[in-house]
């Protein structure tokens, strides 16, 4: 099975996917962890939402985890932040795949601070899933123990640890230098694997 896997991030999702992985990641240092803990999947630097458009014929399975600060409560409850739009990238790789992919697919966001412009197929959690896998049901698709929130105040090394990954140093998302963000907008890896395992006929 090819695997498409874009906003890979460190790959949380991805962990115990037994499938040949192209994983797209538009930070360098970012997507060099992902390499590291992933040495046998192809990692492109670049931009997720282009290359979803360019290639998704080549693969039988897209999972995308596009950026979900602009989309997210905790965010918008920042007083520090300016208001802004919420990025709509989401919905229009939610309409493309829907559209004009034949294999299956999965795209996860945050629960946000609107009622959602195209109706989720699920929620875990704090997430939520687009997808067109047939029958699959919050049933199917079961929190992992100990679930930590984004709202947690759990370190970077506290992710990790619950995570199952492992990188030296620490990663930023652009000038957000909060250590344990990368690993927060992580998919925990049971939840990858549950959905990944309902793709198995």
């Amino acid at each position: 099975m090819k695997v498409l896997n874009l906003y890979a991030g460190v790959g949380g999702n991805r962990k115990f996917w037994n499938a040949e992985v192209t994983a797209v990641e538009w930070q360098p240092d970012i997507a060099a962890a992902y390499s590291a803990l992933y040495p046998r999947d192809e990692v492109i630097v670049g931009d997720a939402h282009q290359y979803l458009q360019e290639h998704f014929h080549r693969f039988d399975f897209i999972w995308a985890s596009p950026p979900c600060q602009s989309h997210s409560k905790m965010d918008r409850a920042n007083c520090r932040n300016k208001p802004r739009y919420a990025d709509l990238k989401l919905y229009e790789e939610i309409i493309f795949l829907q559209t004009y992919f034949k294999g299956r697919w999965v795209v996860e966001n945050v629960v946000p601070y609107y009622a959602p412009l195209i109706a989720p197929s699920l929620k875990v959690g704090r997430h939520l899933f687009w997808t067109n896998i047939p029958n699959l049901t919050v049933e199917d698709v079961k929190r992992p123990k100990n679930f930590i929130s984004s709202g947690s105040q759990a370190t970077a090394d506290d992710l990790k640890r619950w995570l199952g990954v492992s990188y030296s140093g620490n990663l930023y998302y652009g000038d957000n230098h909060c250590p344990a963000q990368v690993l927060r907008n992580c998919v925990h890896p049971e939840i990858g694997r549950q959905i990944f395992d309902h793709l198995k006929p």
